[in-house]
C-alpha cells in the first residue's frame, strides 16, 4: 500500500475523511506505509458541510492495484462529482485496486457501477434513498461495514475509523491495528457482519492504559511463560490491581487472555500444514494434547 487517496467531495462531512486519514497517517508513523497519503477533488478548494475549507488536488494521482482509494461521505441530494471522477474511481477497481466508502460515500461508488449486485451500507438515515435509487444494490442494515473483493461500504460517520481499522488488519496484521487503535484512544468495534476481529482486536473495547500495556507485551511475547507476578512487575503495579483491571476492563485474567492469543496463532499454524505438536510447542503450549484440552 504504497497511497491511500480520499476523493473528497463538495461538502463532504470532516471527520469521514480526518477519521481514516489519521488511522493511515499513524500507520505511516508506524511503519513507513502508505508512503503518500493524497486528497483530490473537482476544484482545489472544497468546502466541507461543517464549513471548514478543504485545499485538495485537481489531478488525479497515479495509483496502483495495491493502492487504497476512500471516499468520504457529503451533505447533498446527489451525488457530487463529475463523470471524468467516476470513471477514474471505476478504472482503480478495474486495474485490481481497493475502494472504501464511508456514509454518503456509497452513492458515489453506487453511481460509477460498482455496487450492482454487490451488498453495501452507510447512514442509516440514508439506506432506504440508497436502495431506491440503486435498487440492483443489496442494502445491508445495522452493521459497521460490510464489503470484498476490493469494495467496501461502511455507515456513518465514525464507522469510516472502525472499516479503516479492518483494512490495517488486512493487510499490516491485527498487532498493527490494535497499536493504532491504541494510540488513537478508540474502540476497536466487532461488526457482526463480518468476521471477528483477531484476539489482539477483539479485546480492545476499553481506556485502561496499564490493561492496553500489558496486552501489547503478552501480544509480542505470547509463546514465553509469564507468573502474575512478572506481568504486575512490568506494569509497576500489584497483583491483585493488574488481575482486577484485566477481568474490570476485558472479562479476563491476563492468563486467559494469552491463552487466547496462543490459541489463535496456533489455529492459523494448523490451517498452514503445522501438526497440532508443531503448533503446540510454537505458541508456547506444552504439547499438543495441552492444546486439544484448550481448544475443546
Amino acid at each position: 500500500m504504497n497511497t491511500v487517496a480520499f476523493v473528497v467531495p463538495d461538502r463532504v462531512q470532516l471527520l469521514d475523511v480526518a477519521g481514516p486519514a489519521q488511522v493511515f497517517s499513524t500507520l505511516r508513523d508506524l511503519t513507513g506505509e502508505p508512503s503518500t497519503i493524497v486528497y483530490v477533488g473537482e476544484q482545489q478548494t472544497v468546502q466541507s458541510k461543517q464549513g471548514l475549507p478543504v485545499n485538495v488536488s485537481t489531478d488525479w494521482p497515479g495509483l496502483t492495484p495495491d493502492d487504497l482509494l476512500i471516499i468520504p461521505g457529503f451533505a447533498a441530494t446527489a451525488h457530487p462529482l463529475n463523470n471524468n471522477l467516476l470513471a477514474s474511481i471505476a478504472a482503480h477497481h478495474a486495474a485490481g485496486g481497493t475502494i472504501a466508502s464511508i456514509c454518503a460515500g456509497a452513492f458515489i461508488v453506487a453511481e460509477a457501477g460498482l455496487l450492482d449486485g454487490r451488498r453495501a451500507t452507510t447512514h442509516h438515515d440514508l439506506q432506504d434513498t440508497l436502495g431506491a435509487r440503486y435498487p440492483r444494490v443489496h442494502v445491508v442494515r445495522d452493521v459497521l461495514f460490510v464489503g470484498g473483493q476490493g469494495i467496501y461500504t461502511s455507515a456513518g460517520i465514525a464507522s469510516g475509523i472502525d472499516l479503516s481499522l479492518h483494512l490495517v488488519e488486512q493487510h499490516f496484521g491485527a498487532r498493527i491495528a490494535a497499536r493504532i487503535a491504541r494510540t488513537m484512544v478508540v474502540y476497536a468495534r466487532r461488526n457482526g457482519n463480518m468476521e471477528q476481529h483477531s484476539v489482539m482486536l477483539r479485546y480492545r473495547d476499553h481506556c485502561d492504559d496499564l490493561v492496553h500495556r500489558i496486552q501489547d507485551f503478552l501480544n509480542d511475547h505470547f509463546a514465553q511463560s509469564f507468573t502474575l507476578a512478572d506481568l504486575a512487575r512490568r506494569g509497576n503495579v500489584s497483583e491483585r490491581t493488574l488481575s482486577r483491571s484485566f477481568v474490570k476492563n476485558i472479562g479476563l485474567t491476563p492468563s486467559q487472555y494469552q491463552r487466547a492469543v496462543r490459541l489463535e496463532h496456533a489455529e492459523l499454524l494448523v490451517a498452514q500444514g503445522a501438526t497440532m505438536e508443531q503448533a503446540a510447542r510454537q505458541v508456547g503450549f506444552a504439547d499438543a494434547r495441552s492444546l486439544r484440552k484448550h481448544r475443546a
